[in-house]
């Protein structure tokens, strides 16, 4: 899932894209690993891609369920990299001011309500509160034991605040929740905790790795805050152009003008594209915006 760019792109009103894009606002969703982004657009461009955003004014958002705070200098360091969309649209953030635009989060009862449930299986599970997640010694520890690659602990790792007790730690700071991220040590646990989740009124679940669940509020969705961000930018939804391969990334995908997945994206997620490009290790994004955009 990591390293997939997600975007808008203006169209006319015959549903193309458009071949003067200097009349047009244009943004572009990127989600989460800047190695991949880079490779992306085929390092040997990179230059230029820079440098025509820039011209161009293109804004470019991270768009991640990660905290605000997992975003990472490199990416903001980005030409036009002003806002990001993380913990799966529970918040959006204006990044040069430091401040949230809009939050939809989950109250600290249902924060507490969720890892009740959760807490009753073995699994790992993180609270993401005011833009940093947070962990306890008993995971942080032994996540390999949680199915998490070096890759995904080497990013836990430099994402979260780790304190003594998560469900004490929540109680005592009576703060609303943006995300519950959960990591089951036992795949087979995935369906009879989504299925008990499923129960608590007024939140949304998600997943993006194969031992994940992902618990926002109930219309915290990367869909939802695509639009409000478009709309923010003076960009009608319409207009929009999503890119996306995970569960997590439905909800945009259906809501944009024009979705497409990633070729070695789940079955899901194809289906709820309008196209479909090629694979991560093909560039599939960038061959994307080079055949709709640069072509």
């Amino acid at each position: 899932m990591c390293g997939i760019c997600e975007f808008f792109q203006i169209q006319n009103n015959e549903g193309r894209i458009g071949d003067r894009l200097s009349k047009y606002c244009f943004c572009i969703f990127l989600k989460c690993c800047i190695q991949l982004f880079l490779r992306t657009l085929r390092i040997y461009k990179r230059s230029f891609y820079t440098h025509f955003f820039d011209r161009m004014g293109i804004q470019i958002v991270p768009t991640t369920g990660r905290a605000v705070d997992g975003i990472t200098q490199e990416v903001r360091s980005l030409p036009g990299v002003n806002y990001a969309i993380s913990t799966n649209g529970g918040t959006v953030a204006d990044l040069v001011k430091g401040t949230s635009l809009k939050r939809c989060t989950l109250s600290n009862a249902k924060a507490l309500e969720v890892m009740d449930i959760v807490k009753r299986y073995r699994a790992m599970y993180d609270p993401y509160i005011d833009g940093r997640g947070f962990s306890q010694p008993e995971f942080i520890g032994h996540m390999e034991d949680f199915g998490l690659s070096p890759v995904i602990q080497k990013m836990v790792l430099s994402t979260r605040d780790v304190v003594p007790n998560i469900l004490n730690y929540v109680t005592e700071c009576k703060k609303d929740v943006e995300k519950v991220n959960v990591y089951l040590a036992d795949v087979n646990d995935i369906v009879p905790l989504r299925k008990e989740l499923s129960a608590v009124e007024g939140i949304v679940i998600s997943s993006s790795l194969y031992n994940n669940l992902e618990i926002n509020a109930l219309g915290a969705t990367k869909g939802i805050a695509l639009m409000w961000l478009a709309d923010y930018l003076g960009i009608a939804p319409e207009a929009t152009m999503a890119f996306g391969d995970g569960e997590n990334d439905l909800s945009m995908l259906e809501a944009a003008g024009v979705g497409i997945a990633m070729g070695n994206g789940l079955d899901i997620a194809k289906n709820a594209a309008d196209q479909i490009t090629l694979t991560n290790d093909e560039d599939g994004v960038a061959d994307a915006i080079e055949r709709l955009i640069f072509n």
